[in-house]
């Protein structure tokens, strides 16, 4: 499939004055930086970005209008348009970010962990530090009849898939859903029991014992480390490498009320994200400063410094440098691609959030009807017509179908590929698949 672009020329905005809503996190980036930038002026745009007390509430006040976007879980837009949770169609047209997620347990279950990792020549454990060494862990809590409770921020995060992942690979079954059931805690047969807490919370849960564990993104990992309360394990990097993770989301009806705001809005966002990544990562300090503002993130530089300039500190004092951690350009970070979107939708089915097979075309039809390539593409078009950005910052329109290479780069070695994702299901030991049903 290929997108017309005759039509780069965009007209007026139907509407100028914009409020949108984020989350505490660094990936919110391209929308401060947008603002702070005067990429939205650039566009005719007045807009305000207001921070959202968890993800429920902003994704019902883009609903409701109270917001005409915003910073959105990958899986939101996918979750809402199939009726998973809230029932709205909500679409992107634009990805906000690759990876920025890691798994930090409590210090007493790395103390437990630690004995049984490999260690390198200097006496450090080898990463990435796989779930199997976690399972006897847990093991020794069944024993003992206490359950193991870990955080996700979201049933259609990332996080929680990317933490169900990461345990069913170590051999650890991560629960199931059962909505058809009425159960949807996503606890059924589980042997770690996943719950959501909101990502700015996630240390300090921590630290009272109500979990053990948590998947959430920055600067709430390295702020355990900063209050010695905890031990990042892993990076999603990692577990998926270069895995895509938020989007910007607006409903459907908005998007078609207002195209050349919506194209407008895009244009701005791919200008801060590039310039989130030029000079090989150079503008990350002065992002870094933005986002430690109170009405951004509101955390302290050193502690979104370490993840945003690209290294990670795991135990107190290990630091690595992991350059991509976050990226919001490269590898094409900011294109919808319709493979992002079926991944998330094996996930929910593989964890009965979808509870009955579904044949690859629905997988799909859905894709397409949430993830927006060709308004992407009207944008970037818009973008490179102007002289802003050359063609070689993005994909080759002309022969772009909207799918990634088949991705090999998972912790279990399983390899994707978005035009089969029943195959894909097949696959794994622990996870519905083909006609199971709950």
């Amino acid at each position: 499939m290929t997108f017309s672009l005759a039509q780069a020329e965009i007209g007026p905005p139907e509407k100028e004055d914009l409020k949108f809503g984020f989350i505490k996190l660094t990936d919110m980036a391209p929308l401060a930086i947008a603002y702070e930038k005067g990429y939205f002026e650039d566009e005719g745009l007045f807009v305000q970005i207001e921070a959202q007390a968890n993800w429920k509430v902003l994704l019902d006040r883009v609903i409701d209008g109270q917001l005409d976007g915003a910073h959105m879980l990958a899986g939101q837009p996918l979750g809402a348009t199939i009726g998973f949770g809230t029932q709205a169609h909500i679409i992107t047209a634009f990805s906000m970010d690759l990876n920025g997620n890691g798994i930090t347990v409590s210090n007493d279950i790395w103390e437990r962990m630690k004995p049984l990792i490999p260690k390198d020549a200097d006496g450090r454990p080898v990463h990435p530090i796989k779930a199997d060494y976690l399972k006897p862990v847990i093991d020794e809590f069944k024993a003992e009849g206490k359950p193991f409770k870990m955080g996700m921020v979201f049933p259609v995060s990332t996080h929680n898939y990317e933490l169900r992942y990461w345990l069913a690979a170590g051999g650890i079954h991560p629960g199931y859903y059962a909505p058809h059931k009425g159960d949807i805690s996503g606890q059924l047969n589980a042997d770690a029991l996943l719950s959501v807490t909101p990502p700015p919370q996630m240390p300090a849960t921590l630290e009272a014992g109500t979990i053990h564990g948590y998947c959430v993104g920055e600067p709430w990992n390295q702020q355990a480390v900063f209050k010695g309360i905890g031990v990042p394990i892993i990076t999603d990097y990692e577990i998926w490498k270069d895995n895509p993770e938020k989007v910007f989301g607006v409903s459907k009806a908005w998007a078609d009320a207002n195209p050349n705001t919506h194209l407008r809005v895009v244009k701005a966002m791919i200008r801060a994200a590039k310039w989130l990544d030029d000079n090989d990562n150079g503008n990350r300090p002065e992002a870094v400063e933005i986002l430690s503002r109170p009405e951004y993130v509101g955390a302290d530089y050193d502690v979104i410094a370490n993840s945003m300039t690209g290294t990670f500190e795991y135990e107190k004092g290990d630091k690595r440098d992991v350059p991509d951690f976050n990226v919001f350009f490269r590898h094409n970070a900011t294109y919808p691609y319709y493979s992002d979107a079926i991944w998330y939708l094996t996930q929910m089915r593989r964890w009965g959030q979808i509870e009955e097979a579904k044949p690859d075309s629905w997988f799909m039809d859905i894709a397409k009807k949430v993830y927006r390539p060709d308004i992407y593409a009207q944008a970037a078009q818009s973008l490179i017509e102007e002289g802003t950005m050359p063609a070689s910052d993005f994909p080759d329109f002309g022969t772009e179908d909207g799918y990634r290479a088949p991705q090999t780069h998972f912790i279990d070695g399983i390899t994707y590929d978005g035009h089969a994702p029943n195959e894909y299901l097949k696959k794994f030991g622990i996870g519905l698949k083909g006609d199971d049903k709950i």
